[in-house]
């Protein structure tokens, strides 16, 4: 059952409801003492590889978060069920915290613009976590490859010239994406544990299509997601090279 409080958004004055069940509160506390605090010195892409690895295994599930133009936006906290977005928002929270008022505080910088938890200053789109204040991670995507190609984006339209997210505009974006055939061993070598990388999709509204996180094990590089897929259903470790083969390209993003 879900347990329902009135907080304080960290940097104002803000009202806003959380929302979390104990299973997540018992799951918070537990995560940060066995995989944040004994990590302490250690790089921020170690802690967010860390932190990711409990995870593994958590179903898939879409439509989590609460709030549209119609229903008052809660700040919601449920680590039952996650999409790839959700994921991101939760592990990178966690690894920046130190107990649970501080992960609170964390995620509603990470997962709204300004600190405002309302649904259209939720970040909805994942080039969001550098163009919007305050930053998230920078885009380190000129960095992986010399071959990116940057392409001028305007979010969240749809082909029909409507809204993904009625009420929310049109955003004009340049992104940087490293094309699929130029995605190679230099490439993989240039990524970091703990990246962020986003599946980069052709349509003119859309940024990404997926999200996911660099991993290093068993001499492999991995594709750590919450993956739909029928045969999965939960967060996976994917070998990299070969989920991104037909994927059109992908975007890198670094939290440090």
């Amino acid at each position: 059952m879900s347990v329902f409080l009135i907080s304080s958004a960290p940097l104002d004055v803000q009202n806003y409801r959380t929302v979390i069940d104990e299973t997540s509160k018992e799951k918070i506390n537990k995560i940060i003492l066995s995989e944040v605090i004994p990590l302490a010195g250690k790089s921020h892409g170690s802690i967010v590889s860390s932190v990711s690895s409990s995870f593994l295994g958590t179903p898939y599930q879409a439509g989590t978060l609460t709030g549209n133009l119609n229903t008052p936006e809660a700040l919601v906290v449920n680590f039952n069920g996650v999409d790839c977005f959700v994921l991101a928002d939760y592990v990178e929270a966690l690894s920046r915290s130190h107990d649970q008022k501080t992960f609170l505080y964390n995620l509603v910088k990470i997962r709204y613009v300004n600190n405002k938890v309302d649904y259209l200053s939720r970040r909805h789109f994942f080039s969001d976590w550098f163009a919007s204040t305050p930053r998230i991670a920078r885009d380190v995507t000129p960095e992986i490859s010399p071959n990116y190609i940057v392409t001028e984006k305007h979010l969240n339209r749809t082909s029909k010239g409507g809204e993904y997210i009625p009420g929310l505009g049109v955003i004009p974006r340049k992104i940087n994406y490293i094309p699929q055939q130029f995605i190679n061993e230099q490439v993989v070598n240039n990524l970091k544990i703990g990246d962020y990388v986003g599946i980069y999709s052709p349509l003119e509204g859309l940024d990404v299509s997926h999200v996911g996180i660099i991993v290093r094990h068993d001499n492999k590089t991995w594709f750590r997601n919450a993956s739909s897929l029928a045969i999965n259903k939960k967060v996976v470790d994917s070998p990299f090279m070969s989920y991104v083969h037909s994927k059109p390209g992908i975007i890198v993003l670094r939290a440090d």
